[in-house]
């Protein structure tokens, strides 16, 4: 899987979570391990940096302390694995990329 670096933040040592567009039209989310397999935590800051027009297509929950949960597809490929500068507390997950096609409530006429 080939990786496209979007943005990355929300810690105070490396800069890491960070958000990727793959090649498989799929982004791929580092994030904070949470105890639970194919769950992170990523700051509230992070799905800002998705595409134009798309977004995260997994659910995220709100913690309550500036970040949310997010599950996806475990990444354990080591070739993909080999491009994320991952600490030792991170995991990566897959997630689909949704375009977006609503964008609020339009007045009515």
């Amino acid at each position: 899987m080939r990786l496209r670096f979007l943005g990355k933040g929300g810690s105070d040592v490396g800069g890491c979570p960070t958000l990727y567009a793959t090649d498989n039209g799929t982004y791929l989310v580092q994030g904070w391990e949470t105890g639970e397999v194919a769950t992170i935590e990523i700051p509230h800051l992070l799905p800002g940096f998705a595409e134009p027009d798309t977004y995260i297509g997994s659910r995220l929950t709100d913690s309550g302390r500036g970040t949310f949960t997010v599950t996806g597809r475990p990444v354990t490929e080591a070739e993909t694995l080999a491009q994320l500068d991952l600490a030792a507390n991170e995991a990566a997950i897959e997630v689909p990329k949704i375009r977006r096609t609503y964008y609020g409530a339009l007045p009515s006429a």
